[in-house]
């Protein structure tokens, strides 16, 4: 990303997405590889007399403890972490990415360790995003891993990025609160729903939202953002879905998802491209049931990447998540994981609610009558 890039998208983080203000602790995670926009960010939180502290990794760390962790460091908890999660004002997590794909991956046992160890923390971090106590942003740096894997140079993907998050526009905030008043319409609107279906050519899914609140994703949670999600009633999910586009848990690509549904839990799954790692996915308490849905409405986003952050936001599309719901949605299953999968909706896919046809063929219809 070029300079102008880099100022534009500090601004938009620390103005836009994560309010930083006097006296507010940031904490930011992320690699070496990031270190560009760690530094403006750095000098952006100080000058806004906010407390940024940063956790950077370096490269081949995972693969080190993958081949050497026990289970003393697996119990062992950064304590800056867990002030973090328990204490500060706002999270922001840069993902930039190492070619790291190729090593074993940790031992099973340690894994299902770390995750029953770090429960508790994650079910803090959940509660404190969920009410807005600690303000959690997601986001990505352009590195030639993240490239490789949308298939693009590290330059293109970097273009991509700012396109997605609007830093080329005068005035990028401005356009992400427009893109908030119009999505604002379709959750006013689906908030007095009870019942949602989607369909299309391989998929018959429906699912009752009464009770739950659909949520307007604008660029403060995730940025980019464009979507709007909410949390389905965990026993109400019914039929069969397919999952077009692929996605990456652990360094393995998944693609083409389907899963048969019955009384909100998955009773049949299959990938046509890593499916014993989906199997695994599935043995994670809590991820046979779901705990998203949501509908993808950036324009700036036209292609997949393999990167959930931008492809669950295209326009067009509709995604899913097994898994941990959102608390502020009403959600109430629980899990380690919440993996987003992705259906493309813009060739004759469709979304009823209420019985009643609200979208086509990727696009909104009028909602608000």
């Amino acid at each position: 990303m070029h300079q102008k890039q880099l100022e534009a998208y500090s601004r938009l983080l620390l103005d836009y997405s994560l309010r930083l203000g006097r006296g507010d602790k940031l904490y930011i995670q992320t690699t070496t590889l990031a270190l560009p926009l760690v530094r403006q960010l750095y000098e952006g939180a100080l000058r806004r007399l906010a407390v940024p502290v940063i956790h950077m990794s370096f490269e081949g760390q995972e693969e080190l403890q993958n081949q050497l962790a026990h289970e003393e460091f697996i119990r062992y908890i950064n304590p800056a972490y867990a002030e973090a999660v328990e204490q500060f004002h706002a999270f922001l997590f840069i993902r930039a990415p190492f070619d790291d794909r190729g090593f074993p991956p940790m031992d099973k046992g340690l894994q299902a360790l770390r995750r029953e160890v770090t429960g508790p923390l994650q079910k803090t971090y959940a509660i404190r995003t969920g009410n807005q106590s600690l303000r959690r942003t997601l986001c990505q740096y352009p590195t030639p891993a993240g490239a490789k894997e949308a298939s693009m140079t590290t330059e293109e993907f970097g273009d991509f990025i700012a396109a997605a998050c609007f830093l080329d526009e005068t005035r990028p905030e401005e356009s992400w609160k427009q893109l908030g008043r119009e999505q604002q319409a379709y959750v006013d609107f689906l908030n007095g729903v009870k019942q949602i279906t989607f369909r299309n050519e391989k998929t018959e899914m429906t699912c009752s939202v009464d009770g739950r609140t659909w949520i307007n994703s604008d660029g403060k949670n995730n940025m980019p953002s464009g979507e709007v999600y909410t949390s389905p009633v965990e026993d109400s999910v019914e039929g069969r879905i397919y999952f077009d586009y692929p996605f990456t848990y652990e360094h393995h690509t998944i693609r083409g998802v389907s899963l048969r549904v019955e009384k909100g839990k998955i009773v049949e799954a299959g990938a046509e491209e890593g499916n014993e790692k989906l199997q695994e996915i599935l043995e994670i308490p809590g991820a046979r049931s779901f705990g998203e849905i949501a509908i993808g409405t950036n324009t700036h986003i036209q292609r997949p990447t393999c990167n959930i952050l931008f492809d669950e936001k295209m326009a067009g599309t509709v995604h899913m998540a097994i898994g941990q719901s959102y608390l502020q949605c009403g959600g109430k299953n629980e899990s380690a994981v919440h993996q987003d999968m992705i259906a493309d909706m813009r060739r004759g896919g469709q979304i009823w609610a209420d019985g009643r046809l609200i979208y086509e063929n990727g696009v909104f219809l009028e909602v608000g009558s």
